[in-house]
């Protein structure tokens, strides 16, 4: 048995990994408070993470995303073939935005900072962030090769021995059109690593440690235990299923494989489609981040998510597949398609456990990318003359499916976990105006347990002006389907206030005087309709998120004079 003063027993090992975990959570909350763009400060855009000097994450921050925490794990990989741990010194900051050894596009920064202790080094701390713009031609789909979507930044330092390389922030700042916000958030990204490492000194000194090596085998150890512990109670076998979706030049179809088995649980996604010409592909480390956690979502949720864990799952993906696409392939929009991946894992799920899985959501995010400006817009330059130049990337989200026992979350970000940017944000840094934000009225799919509802945006611009609108939308031509009976979500559209409609994907000129109107779809029901409580229903309308047509064609629910359920009639509704 251990004695008390063992460094080493079990319940501190089980406070020091704890306290790791508050570290990298504090690495987060100060890139949060340091980040330049909204997409860091407001939605949470990120991810924070802390590893061993052999590149195995052992602890990730609860604030952040899984495309960013999970392909992070693989870039820092990816760093240490680069720059081996010999080579580093007090000091150095290392950076990319390659979207094959980062996070799967040009937008994201990963640095990785190396942690020194009385000269020997104890960790890496790594983290990125989303930048509002890299050049190019922007957030689009249009891109038709990774060297028209922006500025590519391969492997190397951002700082040696703690001198900045300027010559790197001077190629920046010539080629972002908004280098103010893009070069603040490379040094908040350097900054939140030198936070975390001070607070990982300040740990070791106070547990008396040296290193995190023992800690480090503790915490893999452990999570891959009980990742398998977990794995063995879903049946073993191999389960198929298959999503379409929207894609742009034709429908893509997302086919995966999943085996269940003693040594974890892999998933195969051959039979999916062919690599896009245009900028929805996927480069592997996404597939992998999001498709990993699909799995994690179900089958071992409470486990911490660390490498010891992620080695019980297997993705993989043929290349040359949209899930799989290789450099040069545009990929700027990737999150997309990428971000269907858990809800394509969800079906394979749903066929090993019972009442465990939600139906399908909106997945992808559908955030609001708008800019203007001479030289930028797609119109008659006289229209333009006095029109201000802006760069306005604000997160959005439609409704999430239909839960096991619950109604599915509206207006939420699922599977990224980002945050909805608040509209004041937008029009305080922008000459747009947001005229309408609201729930979208039946778009949740009706169940037992409603889907969550998208909704409706309206915008515009304060100027006399047109400006150009990159819609990086899907779930327009094929909605969230809803499980075990439950009704599909309500399907996206985005058209213009006068009644054109619009593209669901590229960038499109908004007319001066016009209005963009985005409907966000809804969330997939569980269960069938006519099974949902008859009070839950009356609730619904009263709430504005149900209409009484929908309640009575629908849930089978007729609602009296008073507002409250006509019980003689529901009875006769439902016998039907």
């Amino acid at each position: 048995m251990a004695s008390p003063k063992d460094p080493f027993s079990p319940i501190r090992l089980q406070i020091m990994w704890d306290r790791l975990i508050a570290v990298v959570e504090e690495q987060a909350q100060a890139l949060i408070r340091t980040g330049f763009s909204t997409s860091t400060r407001e939605a949470g855009d990120l991810s924070a993470g802390v590893f061993d000097v052999s590149g195995y994450m052992l602890a990730q921050a609860v604030t952040g995303t899984p495309g960013h925490v999970n392909s992070m794990a693989r870039s820092v990989k990816h760093f240490l073939d680069r720059f081996p741990v010999s080579e580093m010194a007090d000091g150095d900051v290392f950076l990319t935005n390659d979207p094959w050894k980062g996070t799967g596009h040009l937008h994201d920064f990963t640095f990785l900072t190396p942690c020194f202790k009385d000269q020997d080094l104890t960790a890496l701390f790594a983290s990125t962030c989303h930048v509002v713009d890299i050049g190019g031609r922007g957030m689009t789909s249009d891109g038709r090769t990774i060297y028209e979507e922006g500025l590519y930044i391969p492997l190397m330092r951002f700082a040696h021995a703690g001198k900045i390389d300027q010559t790197l922030i001077d190629i920046v700042t010539a080629n972002v059109r908004e280098p103010v916000q893009v070069v603040g958030d490379l040094h908040s990204l350097a900054t939140c690593n030198d936070v975390a490492c001070r607070r990982l000194r300040e740990m070791l000194d106070e547990f008396a440690l040296t290193d995190l090596n023992r800690l480090g085998s503790h915490i893999l150890e452990k999570s891959k235990s009980a990742s398998l512990e977990a794995i063995a109670k879903v049946p073993s076998g191999t389960y198929r299923n298959s999503m379409r979706i929207d894609g742009l030049e034709e429908p893509v179809d997302l086919v995966a494989e999943m085996t269940v088995g003693e040594d974890g649980i892999h998933v195969d996604f051959s039979g999916s489609s062919g690599i896009s010409s245009y900028g929805i592909n996927v480069p592997f480390c996404y597939t992998e981040a999001y498709a990993s956690f699909g799995v994690k979502c179900i089958v071992a949720p409470e486990v911490p998510n660390n490498s010891g864990s992620l080695s019980t799952i297997r993705i993989t993906a043929p290349e040359g597949t949209i899930l799989n696409a290789e450099h040069p392939a545009p990929v700027s929009v990737r999150h997309v398609t990428g971000q269907m991946l858990p809800d394509v894992v969800f079906g394979c799920l749903a066929q090993a456990v019972d009442d465990a899985v939600p139906a399908e959501g909106t997945s992808c995010l559908w955030n609001l990318y708008a800019y203007g400006g001479p030289g930028r817009v797609e119109a008659d330059p006289k229209q333009l003359a006095d029109a201000d130049t802006f760069t306005v990337l604000s997160f959005h989200s439609g409704g999430a499916g239909a839960r096991p026992g619950k109604d599915g979350l509206s207006a939420t970000a699922f599977p990224s976990g980002v945050r909805n940017v608040p509209v004041e944000v937008t029009e305080a840094i922008s000459p747009l105006i947001v005229w309408r934000k609201e729930y979208r009225l039946d778009s949740g799919g009706a169940g037992e347990y409603r889907g969550g509802l998208g909704q409706t945006m309206e915008l515009g611009l304060l100027q006399d002006a047109p400006f150009a609108f990159s819609a990086l939308f899907d779930r327009i031509d094929y909605p969230p389907r809803g499980r075990d009976g439950g009704d599909n979500g309500g399907e996206g559209a985005i058209y213009l206030a006068s009644g054109s409609r619009l593209n669901g994907k590229g960038t499109q000129t908004i007319p001066r005087g016009e209005r963009v109107v985005v409907d966000m779809p809804g969330g997939g029901g569980l269960g069938e309709a006519r099974m949902r409580d008859p009070r839950r229903v009356v609730d619904d309308v009263r709430g504005g998120l149900v209409s009484a047509d929908v309640a009575r064609s629908t849930y089978r629910v007729a609602i009296d004079d008073n507002g409250d359920v006509d019980e003689n009639v529901t009875q006769k509704l439902r016998a039907n």
